[in-house]
C-alpha cells in the first residue's frame, strides 16, 4: 500500500463514501484509525463521471483505473509529471498501435469464449481502448460480447466471474433496496439495463449467471451508439432460480433458492423501479431484459406510463424484424396490407413484433380490425383460436386468436393459411422443417422467413436450409448470424435482424431529451430509420440489414429519430429543442480517444505595477491594557 500521507488528499471521497461506515465503527477502534483504514481500501474506480477533479486523483490512478489507463500511450512528460516513470517500460506506443496489438492477440483465440474473456480483461484495465477497439471492430467482435456468445459466458458465468461491472440486488435485500442503489458510486447513471435472469435468450432460468447480458447490452450502448460508460448500470434482481442445476451447482453465484412469485415478488420490483427514480431521477432510462414471458407484458403495461422505460425483448425485437419487413417491400413490391403473418412462436418477441406490425399497418392506413386478421399465431398448444380446448388466451394473446377448427401440426397450419410472412420466434430448434420450406417457396414467389430465435443453436432452421429449400428465392433474416450461403454460382450473406441495431440509437435519442416516456412510435420510428439505411446492393447480397460496419450511423438516424418524435410529442424534459439536432448529439457522444493526462495550465498576464502604502505593524495590548479591560 502506498503511505498515509499521500492519502491525505483524498479524504474528501471518504466523505461521500464512508461516513456511513466510520460511525458504525466498533468503539474498540479509534475514529481516526478507521477514516486512514478506509483511505487505504482504493476503490476500483478512482473517479466517477466524466469531469476529473485533478486533486482527487494521483500519479499511480492513471494506472490502476480502467477509464485513467493508457498503458504504453503515456508520453514521457506525462510520466515524470504523473510520478509513474518507471513502472512501464521505456516503450511508447500510440492507440493505433495498441488496437493493433488487441486485433492480434483476440485472434489468437480459437474458442469464442476464450475471446470474450480476453475482451473482459481489456474493459477492466483499459476502458477507452477497449470500446474502440469494439466499435471499431463490430462486426468480428459483436457474435463474442454479445449473442451467441454471451450465451455461453452467462452460462459458465460462475466459473469465470472476476469484476464486479453491475449490481447483484437480492431479494433478502427488500425494504433496502435503495440503500444497494447508494452502493454504485455513479451518480450520474441515466441508462439502466435490468435482468431476474428467468428466460436468457433462447438458454431458460439462469438466475443470477444472466448478468452477462445487461453488461453487454450496455457495451453496446458506448460501442454503438457513444453513451457514456458511466452513464450505463447494469443490474441483476435475483429473486432466485427454478434450474435445479444451477441450485445444485457449486460454482452458482446467485441466491441458492427457487424463484419468488406472486405478490411478493410484485412488491420487489416495485421497491426497485421507485428505488431508481429515487437515486437517479425520473427520467432514467431502464430497459427490461430477458424476464419470462409472463412478467415481461405485465410490466411493460404496468410502468410504461409511469417511468421511462422499454422491454427489448418485445419492442427492440419488434422493431428491428418489422424494418427487415419494410425492406422486404421493396423486394416483393406489396404493402404490408398484402401480407399474410404466421408466427411460430406466441411469446414476449412474437407479440411484440406482430403488435408492431399491426401499428405499422394502421399507419399505411389500414383498419386495425383488418390489420388484427392478417396475423395468425401459433403456441406450444397450437393455431390461436377462439374454439381450442388446449391452452390458454390470456394477455396480449387474446388478440390474434381467430374463429377457425383449431389445429396444432405447423406442417397443416402453413399449408392451410398459406402465409407469405413465416416468422420464429419459438427457440425451438429446427421448427421449420424442408417440407415448411418448401411449401412456403410453393405458396410465394418471393416466401419471407425470418428465424429469430437466439442463439444460433435454437434458431428454427439455417439459412442454408432456407435457400436450399427455396430455391434461393427465400427473402431471410435471422436472430443470430449465419455463414454465407452458397447457390449455384452466387453467394448469399443473409442479414441478422440484430436487436443492436435498435436499442442504442433509441437509447441516445432519449437520454439526450430527457424524455418521459417511451411510446411505441418512436420504435415504429426506429424501424423506418432502419429500413431507409439498407442499400440495393445489401438486398442483392442477401441481407435486408445494412453491414454491421454502418451500425453508429444507422444509431444516430435512429437517435435523431426519437429527439424529433421526443419534442413533437411533448415528452421531452430538455430544452430549448435543439436547432441542429445531429450536432447537438454528437457533442454529447463518448470520446473513445485518449485524451491528455496532464493537468490544464494557463498563464496569467503580468501583474501592473501599483504603488502600495508603507506596512506598518499592528501594534498589540499591552499588558496593563488588558488589566484594565478585565
Amino acid at each position: 500500500m502506498f503511505s498515509r500521507p499521500s492519502l491525505c488528499g483524498n479524504l474528501g471521497k471518504l466523505c461521500r463514501s464512508g461516513t456511513a461506515a466510520v460511525t458504525s465503527t466498533p468503539t474498540t477502534t479509534p475514529p481516526a484509525l478507521s477514516a486512514l483504514a478506509l483511505c487505504d481500501a482504493r476503490g476500483y474506480h478512482e473517479v466517477v463521471g466524466d469531469i476529473i477533479c485533478p486533486s482527487q486523483v494521483r500519479g499511480i490512478d492513471h494506472i490502476r483505473d480502467p477509464r485513467l489507463n493508457k498503458g504504453l500511450a503515456f508520453t514521457l512528460e506525462e510520466r515524470q509529471v504523473l510520478g509513474i516513470h518507471g513502472l512501464q517500460p521505456a516503450r511508447f506506443k500510440t492507440q493505433e498501435e495498441q488496437l493493433q496489438l488487441c486485433k492480434i492477440a483476440v485472434n489468437r483465440y480459437t474458442e469464442p469464449l476464450n475471446k470474450y474473456l480476453y475482451l473482459s480483461d481489456l474493459h477492466d484495465r483499459n476502458e477507452r481502448l477497449f470500446f474502440r477497439f469494439l466499435s471499431e471492430n463490430i462486426e468480428d467482435l459483436m457474435p463474442i460480447v454479445y449473442t451467441p456468445t454471451v450465451g455461453l459466458a452467462c452460462q459458465r458465468f460462475g466459473l469465470i466471474y472476476r469484476r464486479p461491472h453491475g449490481l447483484f440486488v437480492t431479494f433478502n435485500d427488500r425494504g433496502h433496496i435503495f440503500d444497494v442503489m447508494k452502493n454504485w458510486p455513479e451518480p450520474n447513471v441515466r441508462a439502466i439495463c435490468v435482468t431476474d435472469g428467468e428466460r436468457i435468450l433462447g438458454l431458460g432460468d439462469l438466475g443470477a449467471c444472466g448478468m452477462g447480458i445487461p453488461v453487454g447490452k450496455l457495451a453496446l450502448y458506448t460501442a454503438l451508439a457513444g453513451i457514456k460508460p458511466h452513464q450505463c448500470l447494469p443490474i441483476v434482481v435475483d429473486v432466485g432460480t427454478n434450474n435445479i442445476d444451477l441450485l445444485e451447482d457449486p460454482l452458482y453465484v446467485g441466491l441458492r433458492q427457487k424463484r419468488v412469485v406472486g405478490r411478493e415478488y410484485d412488491d420487489f420490483i416495485d421497491e426497485f423501479m421507485e428505488a431508481v427514480v429515487k437515486r437517479y431521477g425520473q427520467n432514467t432510462l431502464i430497459q427490461f431484459e430477458d424476464f419470462g414471458n409472463h412478467n415481461a407484458f405485465r410490466f411493460l403495461d404496468k410502468y410504461r406510463n409511469t417511468y421511462c422505460t422499454f422491454n427489448d425483448d418485445i419492442q427492440g425485437t419488434a422493431a428491428v424484424a418489422v424494418a427487415g419487413l419494410y425492406a422486404s417491400k421493396r423486394i416483393t413490391g406489396k404493402s404490408f396490407k398484402e401480407y399474410t403473418f404466421l408466427f411460430a412462436g406466441a411469446g414476449e418477441a412474437a407479440i411484440g413484433i406482430a403488435d408492431l406490425v399491426v401499428k405499422g399497418m394502421v399507419a399505411e392506413g389500414v383498419p386495425i380490425e383488418e390489420a388484427y386478421s392478417r396475423i395468425f399465431m401459433v403456441d406450444i398448444d397450437g393455431l390461436l383460436t377462439t374454439s381450442r380446448n388446449v391452452g390458454n388466451l390470456d394477455g396480449h394473446k387474446v388478440n390474434y386468436a381467430k374463429d377457425i377448427e383449431p389445429m396444432q401440426d405447423l406442417e397443416q397450419i402453413v399449408s392451410t393459411v398459406k402465409p407469405s410472412v413465416l416468422i420464429g420466434a419459438s427457440a425451438c430448434a429446427g421448427l421449420f422443417t424442408p417440407k415448411i420450406l418448401r411449401t412456403m417457396a410453393d405458396n410465394n414467389e418471393r416466401p419471407i422467413i425470418f428465424a429469430l430465435s437466439n442463439p444460433t443453436s435454437k434458431a428454427e432452421c439455417t439459412a442454408e436450409e432456407a435457400y436450399h429449400n427455396t430455391d434461393a428465392r427465400v427473402i431471410f433474416s435471422s436472430g443470430s448470424p449465419f455463414p454465407p450461403v452458397v447457390v449455384g454460382n452466387k453467394t448469399y450473406y443473409p442479414g441478422q435482424g440484430n436487436n443492436a441495431y435498435i436499442f442504442p440509437g433509441v437509447g441516445l435519442g432519449v437520454i439526450c431529451t430527457g424524455t418521459h416516456h417511451i411510446p411505441d412510435d418512436m420504435f415504429l420510428i426506429a424501424a423506418q430509420e432502419l429500413a431507409n439505411f439498407v442499400e440495393p446492393a445489401d438486398i442483392e447480397r442477401g441481407s435486408l440489414y445494412p453491414p454491421l460496419s454502418s451500425i453508429r450511423d444507422v444509431s444516430m438516424n435512429i437517435a435523431i429519430g426519437v429527439t424529433k418524435c421526443a419534442y413533437d410529442k411533448g415528452l421531452a424534459s430538455t430544452y430549448p429543442e435543439p436547432q441542429d439536432t445531429r450536432k447537438w448529439l454528437e457533442d454529447q457522444l463518448y470520446n473513445f480517444n485518449y485524451e491528455c493526462s496532464m493537468p490544464v495550465t494557463w498563464t496569467w498576464p503580468r501583474m501592473p505595477y501599483i504603488k502600495t502604502r508603507e506596512l506598518v505593524p499592528t501594534k498589540l495590548y499591552g499588558k496593563k491594557k488588558s488589566e484594565d479591560i478585565l
